[in-house]
């Protein structure tokens, strides 16, 4: 029996935090190659730290990027974050640009060839999720975390609250009744700020934006409301802790509420299907819950490296569902080609698209007119409502 009243706890981190700069620099080198090439192979890792930016990876394109302007990329990047400290600056930064060639051996498995197919970038297993928490089918606690972070990023940006650094974390824990989120209990923000401010200061400068995140009502009792905890958050981002690109992979996807394969999202082209079938994962679990199929949708997809049909489709409605969950595993199958070129071509995904995804997660968004975020679409809902 699911229990039906506990807390659960979700965070997210701002655009400043040093992964999420590591993450935002991966994914626009991934846009720069999609732009001369859109079949362009690419997977760049980024390492910052200290005033250092690496840049290493692997790539394959019909039209060459030379490494001079991948430093611009990333110095572009750190700039449009908003990075122009001492210990961390867009123009001062070294920066190391150590990218190569695709293998031979990967290429071969991915390259379509002959009767094959393309094939998947590599093995592994892919999850995606929906529910009925919020009008986005996101679970209540990640979706408010990001919200908490990105509403202060857009004071920081606009110039309303210039005495706040780019650098922020938040964690909101909801009290659940029945299954259904209906308060905060605790929230924790912790951002980066200007050294003439103090600790009560950055309190009442976060407080509205956190206000005007949770609904009505929801707010925590103060005694449980933690801004810097540690007191004083001056030296942040790349300068006060290294940062990776891929080590936020449960602030990308569901901030702990659905299983997660393992793969990260960022500087990684669509055929890697770490990228491509886990945006089809949630595609398809958010059609099903729209179409009101289930109130809650786990879908998992499992790949073998230059294979091109999935090996496994799997799905669980949580004791939700409208439907036999091993029919609806064989319609999603019909209703949309799984295969990497299959998603690929459904989703649209050659197109720089990506470095808008690399902060305040990958789903829960509003689909863009130039395709960005496609997999939130809700086009699909027919045609698997049809099939049953």
């Amino acid at each position: 029996m699911p229990r039906s009243d506990y807390l659960f706890t979700s965070e997210s981190v701002s655009e400043g935090h040093p992964d999420k700069v590591c993450d935002r620099i991966s994914d626009a080198v991934v846009d720069t190659f999609l732009t001369v090439d859109p079949h362009a192979r690419v997977a760049c890792e980024t390492l910052t730290t200290t005033n250092l930016i690496v840049l290493a990876g692997e790539v394959r394109s019909a039209v060459p990027v030379p490494h001079d302007q991948l430093e611009a990329v990333a110095r572009a990047a750190v700039k449009e974050i908003g990075y122009e400290q001492d210990g961390f600056h867009w123009k001062n930064a070294e920066v190391l640009v150590r990218i190569h060639g695709q293998s031979a051996h990967i290429a071969q498995g991915v390259d379509a060839t002959g009767n094959k197919d393309e094939g998947a970038g590599d093995q592994g297993i892919m999850f995606g999720y929906a529910c009925r928490e919020t009008d986005v089918l996101m679970p209540a606690p990640i979706h408010y975390s990001h919200a908490i972070v990105r509403s202060l990023a857009e004071a920081r940006h606009s110039g309303a609250e210039p005495g706040l650094g780019p650098d922020a974390k938040s964690q909101v824990t909801l009290r659940y009744v029945n299954g259904k989120p209906v308060a905060a209990t605790s929230v924790v923000v912790s951002t980066q700020h200007g050294a003439h401010l103090n600790q009560e200061q950055v309190r009442e400068i976060v407080r509205p934006h956190v206000l005007n995140v949770l609904p009505e009502g929801w707010m925590c009792p103060e005694a449980d409301f933690y801004v810097n905890p540690t007191g004083t958050f001056v030296i942040g981002g790349p300068d006060g802790d290294s940062g990776l690109t891929g080590r936020k992979i449960i602030v990308d996807t569901y901030g702990g509420a659905a299983p997660h394969g393992g793969g990260a999202f960022s500087g990684k082209d669509p055929t890697k299907v770490d990228r491509s079938a886990a945006y089809a994962a949630r595609y398809l679990a958010k059609n099903v819950v729209a179409g009101g199929l289930a109130d809650r949708c786990t879908i998992q997809l499992s790949y073998a490296i230059g294979v091109s049909k999935p090996l496994s489709i799997y799905v669980d409605l949580h004791g939700t569902g409208q439907v036999e969950e091993g029919k609806l595993e064989r319609v999603l199958g019909e209703v949309m080609n799984l295969s990497p070129r299959g998603i690929r071509e459904h989703l649209k995904l050659n197109r720089p698209i990506y470095a808008r995804t690399a902060a305040y997660g990958h789903f829960g968004r509003t689909p863009d007119a130039d395709g960005g975020f496609s997999w939130e679409k809700l086009d699909l809902v027919e045609a698997i409502k049809a099939a049953f």
